[in-house]
């Protein structure tokens, strides 16, 4: 007589056999050999990704496949959304619970490429060709730029999928696209660049500062543009006249400022995006400094003031001192005034303009 044991050992192995059978009977292991053997890429026409919604979005749909499949259709989904988010350093207890607001939709739209087929084995390339802005639907939408921000993305989306029905996994692929104003939208150049004078003293700070640089004092002063087109450096001069301590470095943040509208309050949050230093060291005396700033492409994009957002810019000119303080804190964030730093903050509009050479054969 078998003992308890024996039995759950045999019951076991009989469930196992089974289970195996059934899974090699259904198709299930074949499905999952064909998916890991069959790849699909979505490639698009242009290698930068900028396109402009009045124009086909291009590109080729690949798949590489060991042997043919069969599918039950090709579709393809485009999606633009503006993802708003608060988080909790930048809101109070009450407003981090509800720090994710719902998405504003920009573009939604699913297409069939193919009807159900097959795809041979081998590599397979589908040409595809969609319109960005439906020329059947009302134009009122806005298409807003490409911009990667720390509470606030706009992000554009092009997704494949082949699907293969019920036993087998469908395949697809994601890539991100870059959206920019429609040509017709664009300002014609030269934009001006409305440079701003400014000057930075001991009498012009908000925030404490060393004492001898309170009764020595030091005088900085300059032009900066605070107009400025995205394809054209943010560019200025700056001329240190007198300094009662050395200089450290000057440095030129660029800053980004999105304010997100949760319930009947703006949240406002200030962050860094990049520094360019200007000069390293104690400087000459009344000799003149070029400003010249290359503003990156996704994590800028022309000034946004809309109802449940804004995106808006800064630009800051921060003075670092030689002193003790500075030498013991060499890494102390950049936003924060310290008892070394002067700093002069003026906001920037960025605008999106036409090549000055197109243009100019334009017109």
């Amino acid at each position: 007589m078998a003992s308890p044991f024996q039995s759950f050992c045999y019951t076991v192995s009989l469930f196992f056999c089974f289970w195996v059978s059934f899974i090699y009977s259904t198709g299930l292991v074949k499905a999952s050999i064909d998916a890991m053997s069959t790849k699909i890429d979505l490639s698009l026409s242009r290698p930068n990704r900028i396109y402009r919604p009045s124009e086909p979005l291009e590109g080729k749909i690949v798949v590489k496949s060991a042997s043919s499949i069969s599918h039950y259709g090709i579709r393809m989904a485009l999606n633009g959304s503006v993802n708003l988010q608060v988080r909790g350093g930048s809101a109070g207890v009450i407003e981090s619970f509800y720090g994710v607001v719902k998405p504003i939709t920009i573009l939604s739209r699913t297409l069939e490429i193919r009807p159900s087929g097959k795809i041979v084995s081998g590599t397979t390339e589908i040409p595809f060709s969609i319109t960005l802005r439906n020329p059947k639907e009302d134009n009122s939408e806005r298409f807003y730029e490409t911009f990667h921000g720390t509470n606030i993305s706009i992000q554009y989306l092009a997704t494949v999928d082949v699907m293969r029905g019920y036993l087998h996994k469908s395949l697809s692929a994601t890539v991100e696209f870059i959206v920019e104003s429609d040509k017709a939208d664009l300002l014609n150049p030269p934009i001006s660049p409305e440079m701003v004078i400014f000057y930075i003293t001991q009498d012009t700070q908000r925030h404490p500062i060393l004492p001898e640089l309170k009764s020595g004092g030091f005088r900085i002063t300059g032009r900066i543009s605070t107009q400025c087109s995205m394809l054209e450096p943010l560019s200025g001069e700056l001329t240190v006249e007198a300094s009662v301590l050395p200089i450290c470095s000057i440095d030129i943040h660029l800053l980004r400022v999105e304010s997100v509208l949760l319930g009947e309050k703006i949240i406002t949050e200030t962050s860094l995006i990049q520094t360019t230093q200007i000069a390293d060291g104690d400087v000459c005396r009344n000799m003149t400094l070029p400003i010249y700033v290359v503003l990156p492409r996704l994590l800028t994009c022309p000034t946004v003031l809309a109802g449940p957002f804004s995106i808006e810019f800064k630009v800051a000119i921060v003075i670092i001192f030689q002193s003790e303080l500075s030498r013991l804190h060499p890494k102390s964030d950049p936003l924060t005034p310290r008892l070394w730093m002067a700093m002069e903050t003026l906001p920037l509009e960025l605008v999106r303009a036409r090549p000055y050479a197109s243009w100019t054969v334009e017109s």
